[in-house]
C-alpha cells in the first residue's frame, strides 16, 4: 500500500494518547490515532483528580460528557494510614482559591472514562484506526519518521508523520527508539491484586465517593466506590508475596479475602452484604505488577513517550491518568510549538521533559515521604518500603529515576539531605493528618492543617496552574515552572518564551 502522511501519530487510546491526539489536531495538524484494542475496553486506574477533571477535560472540550457520565464525585480521599488508627481526609489536589465548584473529581469505570476521550478526539478531527498493532518504528539519520501497523485482516500499512508520540502503555513494544532504558525503583516494586464488589458499604457523607486507601502490616487496599452499587477493590503487597496471588481464581480469591480480613476497615464496609461480581468484564480477579519506573529519555528527534510508556508510580495517590494526561499535554504543546515554526525542537521539548520529570519527582518525592509515615517497625512490609533505610547505591537510583542519567540536580544527589527531607516530610504529614481529626467532622475545616505540609505544596503547583487554566480559560498568566523555561501560550496549546 502507498505511504499515508499525516503531521502526528499518536499510538495508544487511551487518556494520555486521546489528550495528545485531540490537542494537537485543535491547532489544525493532521493526527492520527492507531489503537490496538477496540473500544469500550477494560482499563485499570479508576480515581481521579481534579486537575484531569477541571484543567485537561475542559481543554479536550470534554466536560459536558463527563458530567452526562454520572460517575461518581470524588472530594478527595481518605486514609487509615501511620500511626493514627483514626481515619482521616486529605484533598491535596485542589487550589484553595479555586474550591467550591471544582472541588471534586470522579471515580470513573475506565472502559466508559477512555471511550469518552477516545470519542472526543474523533469529533474534534482526530483519525482514529482500532484493531491495529504498530510492530515498527520507521528511523532516518537518526530521527523517527513514521511508523508500521498491520491492521485486523493482516495488511500492513505504512505511515509517515512529522512527529511519533507513543502512549501504548508500560507493555509498549517501541519506548526503546527514543533510546536509553527503563530504570525501577529499589523502593516500590509491588503486586495489585483486585477486583469489584456490588452492594459494598459507603463511608459517611460529605465523603462517601472519596477513594479510601487503608494500609495494613504486609501493605495497603484501596475501595474506590465506582457507582451507588458497584466498588473496586484491591491489595497492594510487596512482590515478595507473590506466592499468595499466584494460581487460578480461587487461589486468588482466598488471598484476597485474607488481605480484606486483615484491614478492619475494608472488612467493615464489606460488610454481609456485599457480594463479588463473578461474570463479565468485572468478574476475573486481575494481578498488575505495580512496579514504579521511569525513562531515562522522554523523547528523541521525531518521538515522545506520554504516560506508562514513559513512567509509572505506586498508585496510591491516584496519579497514573494525572501523569499520563499531563504528559499528553505537555507533548502537545511542543509538538503545536515545533509545526508552528515558534521554537526549536530541543528548547519544545526540553520543557516537555523538565516539566514532566519535575511531576513525577515530586509524586515520588511524596510518595516516599507518606510510606515513611508508617510506624510499625514489625511489619516486613514497611521495614521494605522505609526511605531512611535508603543506601548511597539506592539514592544513585534515586536520582536516576527521577532526573535522568543527565541529571544536575544537587539537591538530589546528597543522600543525607535528601533522606532528612523525606523524614521532615513524613513527620510533618504525620502532624497534619493528626490535626484533621476524624472523618466525622467537617471536610473543609480539616484540610488547613495539611495545605502547609511544604511536600503538599509541591505536588498542588502544577495541577493547580492546569486546574486554573481550565476553569478561567485564557485569563490565567502562569510563571515558569523550570529555570529559564517556557511558558504556556495563551490559548494553552503551545509554549512561549517570557518576555
Amino acid at each position: 500500500m502507498p505511504t499515508e502522511e499525516f503531521d502526528v501519530v499518536v499510538v495508544g487510546g487511551g487518556p494520555g494518547g486521546s489528550t495528545v491526539a485531540t490537542l494537537t489536531a485543535l491547532r489544525g495538524h493532521r493526527v492520527l490515532l492507531l489503537e490496538k484494542e477496540t473500544f469500550p475496553r477494560y482499563q485499570i486506574g479508576e480515581s481521579l483528580l481534579p486537575a484531569t477533571v477541571h484543567g485537561i477535560c475542559r481543554l479536550l472540550g470534554a466536560e459536558e460528557e463527563m458530567e452526562k457520565a454520572g460517575f461518581t464525585r470524588k472530594r478527595g480521599g481518605s486514609f487509615r494510614w501511620g500511626t493514627n488508627p483514626v481515619p482521616w481526609n486529605f484533598l491535596f489536589a485542589l487550589a484553595p482559591e479555586l474550591s467550591g465548584p471544582t472541588s471534586y473529581a470522579y471515580q470513573v469505570e475506565r472502559m466508559k472514562f477512555d471511550e469518552i476521550l477516545l470519542r472526543n478526539a474523533q469529533a474534534k478531527g482526530v483519525e482514529v484506526r482500532e484493531g491495529v498493532q504498530v510492530g515498527e518504528v520507521v528511523e532516518d539519520g537518526g530521527r523517527v519518521t513514521g511508523v508500521r501497523y498491520t491492521d485486523d485482516d493482516g495488511a500492513v500499512h505504512d505511515i509517515a508523520a512529522r512527529y511519533i508520540v507513543d502512549a501504548s502503555g508500560n507493555k509498549t513494544r517501541i519506548s526503546g527508539h527514543v533510546g536509553g532504558e527503563r530504570i525501577y525503583s529499589e523502593h516500590f516494586q509491588n503486586l495489585a491484586l483486585f477486583g469489584y464488589f456490588e452492594n459494598a458499604g459507603r463511608m459517611p457523607e460529605p465523603d462517601s465517593g472519596n477513594i479510601l486507601c487503608a494500609a495494613f502490616d504486609e501493605g495497603w487496599m484501596w475501595y474506590i466506590p465506582l457507582s451507588p452499587t458497584l466498588t473496586s477493590v484491591g491489595a497492594v503487597i510487596s512482590r515478595e508475596r507473590v506466592r499468595e496471588i499466584q494460581g487460578d481464581q480461587a487461589a486468588r480469591e482466598k488471598a484476597l479475602h485474607g488481605f480484606i480480613d486483615r484491614t478492619a476497615i475494608v472488612k467493615d464496609l464489606l460488610g454481609e452484604k456485599a457480594t463479588r461480581v463473578t461474570e463479565g468484564v468485572y468478574g476475573e480477579l486481575r494481578v498488575r505488577k505495580d512496579y514504579s519506573y521511569a525513562n531515562t529519555r522522554f523523547w528523541k528527534p521525531g518521538m515522545a513517550l506520554v504516560g506508562d510508556a514513559a513512567c509509572f508510580i505506586d498508585p496510591v495517590f491516584s496519579t497514573g491518568v494525572h501523569l499520563a494526561t499531563y504528559a499528553g499535554l505537555l507533548a502537545a504543546r511542543s509538538i503545536n510549538s515545533v509545526l508552528a515554526g515558534d521554537l526549536e525542537e530541543a528548547a519544545a521539548f526540553g520543557e516537555f521533559e523538565g516539566r514532566y520529570r519535575r511531576e513525577y519527582k515530586v509524586f515520588y518525592e511524596f510518595l516516599s515521604a507518606f510510606y515513611d509515615m508508617q510506624g510499625n517497625e514489625d511489619s516486613y512490609f514497611w521495614k521494605a518500603k522505609s526511605v531512611t533505610a535508603f543506601d548511597t547505591s539506592a539514592m544513585e537510583s534515586f536520582v536516576t529515576l527521577v532526573g535522568g542519567v543527565a541529571s544536575g540536580e544537587t539537591a538530589l544527589t546528597d543522600s543525607e539531605k535528601l533522606v532528612a527531607r523525606f523524614r521532615a516530610s513524613a513527620e510533618a504529614l504525620e502532624a497534619a493528618a493528626d490535626a484533621t481529626g476524624d472523618m466525622t467532622t467537617e471536610t473543609g475545616s480539616r484540610m488547613r492543617h495539611l495545605f502547609g505540609v511544604p511536600v503538599v505544596g509541591d505536588v498542588m503547583q502544577e495541577m493547580n496552574e492546569i486546574q486554573r487554566r481550565g476553569v478561567l480559560g485564557t485569563a490565567t498568566k502562569e510563571n515558569p515552572l523550570l529555570p529559564d523555561g517556557l511558558v504556556p501560550s495563551a490559548d494553552g496549546l503551545g509554549w512561549a518564551r517570557t518576555a
